[in-house]
Order: C-alpha cells, then structure tokens, then sequence
C-alpha cells in the first residue's frame, strides 16, 4: 500500500487522520533528504486538507524607511509550490504592498487565516483580483511564522478554486497544526545541517543544491545576493554563484565588499558571509605552522622546526585554511598579515 493510500481515512475522524499525517511527517523529517522534505510535506498536507494549489517558502514582512520614506514591502526570498505557475512569486513581489491576505498573515504569526478574515476588511486592490482570478486563488488558507534567528519568515499558504467548497472549521485546525510541526521539523534539519558546517549566524547562512537550488537562505546573506545582482528573483542562486560551487571549499567575492564562504554540507553546499568578526582564532601551534609555511618552508622543514611530524604538519594547514576561509598560499599571506 502507497503512503497516500494509507492516509486515506474517513473525514469523519480527522484526529486519526492529523495523527498518521504527523506520524508520516515524523518519517519523513527522519529519512527523505533536505532538499526533498518540503515538497513530500505538503502532499502528506494535500491528503489530510486536500487543495488545489500551494505556496511555501520564506519572506521578508517588509520594513519601515528612515523619516519620509516609503516602508519597503514584503518580499519573498525561496519558495517552492504546487499547481502553481513558474513566474508566481515574481507576481506576487510586484503586489505584495497592497496584498492585505498576505500581509494580515505576516501581522498574525503563528495563526491561520483564510480569505473570509480579510475579504471586506478593505477593498480589495484591482492587482490582487487580478492576480487571484488568474492563478485561481479563490479560497485562500495560510499561516505564517517567524523562522527562528534567520530574519525571515516561514510561510505556508494553500488554495481552492471557486468551483470548490472554501476551507472548513474542521480543516483550519488541521492546517494549523501540521504547518506549525512542519517548521519544526524543518527547523531542526536546518540546525542538524548548518552543525555540519562552519559556524555562521543563522541571517548570513545559505544551503544549495550543486545546481544552486537554495532549501534555505537567512536575509542577511538574500540581501547581500541581491545587491550583488539586482536581478537576481530568489529560489535559485545567480548564475555566477552557481559556477563557483563545484570548487567548494572556496572563497567568493560577491559585489564590491562581501565574500561568500562555500562549503560541502554533505549531498549540499553551505554559503555563509566571511568576515574577519566571524574567523575562527588560530590554535598557537596552528599558527606556528601557517607562518612558516607562508614564509615558504616546506612541510618538511616546519616538521624538523617544531617537532612535528609532515602529516600532523598537513593538518594544522588544512585546518588554519578553514579557520582563515583561505584557499592557496596567497591567500594565506594576506590573511596572516591582515589578521
């Protein structure tokens, strides 16, 4: 029997059927790889509160501008949907500003809202009509909420046509707490996967796919990407981004001032923001040995020098070039002497 077959229980059980959704979540958070988790996740979700088309990703909830500014508006970063067009979440940065079901989520964290909390509310702007009556946003369900130290926002957001029946009671509750497990478990990958790299706050911390598919980007490291390159929409890396991550471990300059350290991360790659606030201080044997080797002694002479034998030699450098976010000797050089 199918995993979806075995989710099929009658509707009039729903604490059974949220039970084997979590149960299935469970397995799945345990045992399907990161890059995959998600999606399978939400059709885990299609069974228990069945949908048409889906949304999920993350976002910024858009902030005020200094003193006679315009407030920046709500933007989405990474996503991944269902039934959805290629171009939706271009669309939906164009009109977020003016998008009052999106941004009623972002105001009420960690709850479910549908259309009828928002629908008379307000007016509903002419882009959002149009925008919803060509992607059949009619019944609209979605909860948002913050994704911790990243300094962005979890969003997952689901739809019906209007040929369908709108979202029950019964179905928000469901919804409600599948998603708010769903980023847990999320959560709790992302943290097993960043322990498996170098240490980087969590704002400055990205994980890609070989093929630059990003699973995860904090808003720091978004931003940093997107001034570097202003057409740069989100969800897969620029191009240039992409061809520097076959070398990993390397180093990459992004823009004029920031430099991307890359990282294998298992099957993935890790990006994080270098900067001298985040190198790692060398053990003093370490930096014994980067020294010596900067000034041209071989592994040789620096084991004869300190006592050491070449392999230990080889491993005190490959950690300083990991400390250092370094790559050859010249970088090294102008590590040590700026360090």
């Amino acid at each position: 029997m199918s995993p979806r077959a075995a989710l099929q229980v009658p509707p009039a059980d729903p604490l059974r059927a949220l039970s084997r959704s979590l149960l299935r979540l469970s397995e799945q958070a345990q045992h399907v790889a990161p890059q995959d988790l998600l999606r399978q996740a939400m059709q885990t979700l299609q069974s228990l509160v069945p949908f048409d088309s889906a949304w999920w990703g993350e976002v910024s909830a858009g902030e005020a501008g200094a003193e006679g500014e315009t407030q920046a508006a709500p933007r989405n970063w990474l996503h991944g949907s269902i039934g959805l067009a290629r171009g939706f979440a271009d669309e939906w940065n164009a009109l977020a500003a003016v998008d009052d079901f999106a941004l009623q989520s972002m105001r009420r964290l960690g709850q479910v809202i549908r259309e009828r909390d928002v629908v008379g509310v307000l007016p509903e702007d002419p882009q959002v009509v149009a925008f919803s009556e060509r992607h059949g946003l009619y019944h609209c369900m979605a909860l948002t909420a913050e994704l911790p130290h990243s300094g962005l926002l979890f969003f997952v957001s689901v739809y019906r046509p209007q040929t369908r029946t709108e979202f029950t009671d019964a179905e928000t509750v469901l919804f409600g707490e599948f998603v708010l497990h769903l980023l847990q478990h999320w959560h709790h990958r992302l943290q097993r996967l960043q322990n498996d790299s170098p240490r980087r706050p969590w704002d400055s911390f990205a994980l890609a796919q070989p093929t630059g598919e990003l699973l995860f980007a904090g808003l720091r490291i978004s931003q940093a990407l997107r001034a570097a390159h202003p057409e740069w929409a989100g969800t897969h890396l620029p191009p240039a981004v992409v061809q520097a991550l076959p070398g990993a471990p390397c180093n990459l300059v992004l823009g004029r001032a920031c430099r991307l350290r890359l990282e294998p991360c298992g099957p993935l790659v890790a990006l994080s923001i270098a900067s001298r606030q985040h190198k790692q201080a060398l053990a003093p044997r370490e930096l014994s040995v980067a020294m010596l080797y900067a000034q041209g002694q071989s592994h040789k002479d620096i084991a004869a020098t300190l006592g050491l034998t070449p392999a230990t030699v080889r491993t005190y450098l490959r950690t300083a070039y990991a400390a250092l976010g370094v790559r050859n000797k010249l970088e090294l050089v102008a590590a040590l002497r700026n360090a």
